[in-house]
């Protein structure tokens, strides 16, 4: 897929390739994605108690998403991926960076997990009428250029009863100051570029874009200390946020 193709989709070719230049570094700790890095410890948790309790699951089994179909949307170099994957999910990532992909599947070949990555946008699996357990959408939907198309073929990936869950940036003025102005231009924890202030996105134009069909069973705030860079919850979501959205059962 090349960025001529994302032509008429959601997605933005020049936020492929952004990310094509930085592929190489994903599984660099203390590289451009290191806030993913830390990140993933905090939500690891999160997602496993909170989805495995959606879908029925013991959240304190050693295996609680066996037997679960989970995709992760924009899996970039597989960092998340390969987590929930170890939770004992089949696990499909797709992104529309090839880069990204070679860099994941080298990965997870090297750790012993089988990991079903594809070349693909949302809408293509949609189309295709596939549908998961639990679908992943971190720290994307800032990202794309036609938001509502976007959600809406999210949407139709989760099956009846089934969970997804959002993490992104709020678009409020302290995000503006912290999220792209702070992180990015004073401190430098993240590549010029690498946000936009308008494509930020705010809680209730994700569940709107998600429809009716779907209902919030959890949310919550993220932030980071700058002094130590460490993350934790708050109730604050005027930054950075998660969702917890499940889909009503027919």
């Amino acid at each position: 897929m090349n960025r001529e193709h994302l032509t008429g989709t959601g997605i933005d070719p020049a936020e492929v390739a952004y990310f094509e230049r930085l592929a190489h570094r994903w599984w660099d700790t203390a590289g451009p994605f290191w806030p993913l890095h830390r990140l993933n410890a905090l939500r690891l948790d999160y997602l496993r108690d909170r989805a495995a309790a959606a879908l029925g699951r013991d959240p304190r089994a050693d295996l609680p998403f066996a037997g679960l179909a989970v995709l992760d949307i924009g899996c970039g170099g597989g960092l998340l991926s390969e987590a929930v994957a170890r939770l004992g999910a089949a696990l499909v990532g797709i992104d529309v960076t090839e880069k990204n992909l070679r860099v994941a599947r080298l990965h997870a070949q090297g750790s012993g997990l089988a990991i079903d990555y594809r070349l693909a946008e949302a809408g293509q699996l949609a189309a295709a009428g596939e549908q998961f357990d639990l679908v992943l959408n971190m720290e994307v939907v800032e990202h794309v250029e036609q938001r509502g198309l976007f959600l809406e073929q999210c949407a139709r990936l989760v099956r009846p009863g089934g969970v997804m869950v959002v993490s992104t940036i709020n678009r409020t003025w302290a995000a503006g100051l912290m999220a792209i102005l702070g992180a990015e231009y004073l401190l430098r924890w993240l590549p010029r570029g690498t946000h936009h202030y308008r494509k930020l996105v705010r809680p209730e134009e994700v569940t709107a874009g998600l429809g009716a069909e779907f209902r919030c069973l959890h949310r919550t705030g993220v932030r980071v200390n700058p002094f130590n860079r460490h993350f934790s919850f708050t109730p604050w979501m005027g930054v950075n946020y998660m969702l917890v959205m499940q889909r009503m059962a027919v």
